[in-house]
């Protein structure tokens, strides 16, 4: 890949632009006998783990609790870390690294913010349209807790 550089207005030294992947959160929220997952309002389609981006000066954790709040109407209890994705190709619109959490949710879910409907689905009854790498996300979270057959 080709160094992106600008000229210092000063010194007329190069200084390196960096593309980062921007960093995202995405929270397994288990809601009665299964996960809350919400259907997109924007574009990429269908359905979704409840997740964002991470706003500059908060921690992952705190834009856990943040999106799920905004997307779901649930506070979370027992946050805790499942696994980081950075496949560069997780998300259309550009590259991210996703760090997954797992949670359970205190309330009753509503979809609000950018969520057009929201579910609560098991490993055997996932919907078809899936967004992102969110399908493979719950497969692996599935298997790790030994339902998946």
């Amino acid at each position: 890949m080709a160094r992106r550089v600008i000229t210092c207005p000063h010194c007329g030294g190069e200084i390196p632009l960096h593309d980062n992947p921007k960093p995202t959160v995405d929270i397994i929220i288990h809601h009665g006998r299964g996960v809350v997952l919400v259907r997109r309002k924007y574009p990429p389609p269908g359905w979704a783990i409840p997740g964002g981006f991470v706003d500059y000066g908060e921690t992952v954790e705190q834009a856990a609790a943040r999106e799920a709040k905004e997307e779901t109407g649930l506070d979370l209890l027992n946050l805790r870390q499942f696994h980081v994705y950075s496949d560069p190709r997780r998300d259309p619109r550009g590259q991210t690294i996703g760090t997954v959490f797992t949670a359970d949710g205190q309330g009753m879910p509503a979809a609000a913010d950018d969520a057009a409907d929201i579910g609560i689905f098991g490993p055997d009854d996932l919907p078809e349209e899936m967004a992102f790498d969110h399908r493979m996300i719950l497969r692996d979270y599935f298997s790790a807790r030994g339902e998946l057959q």
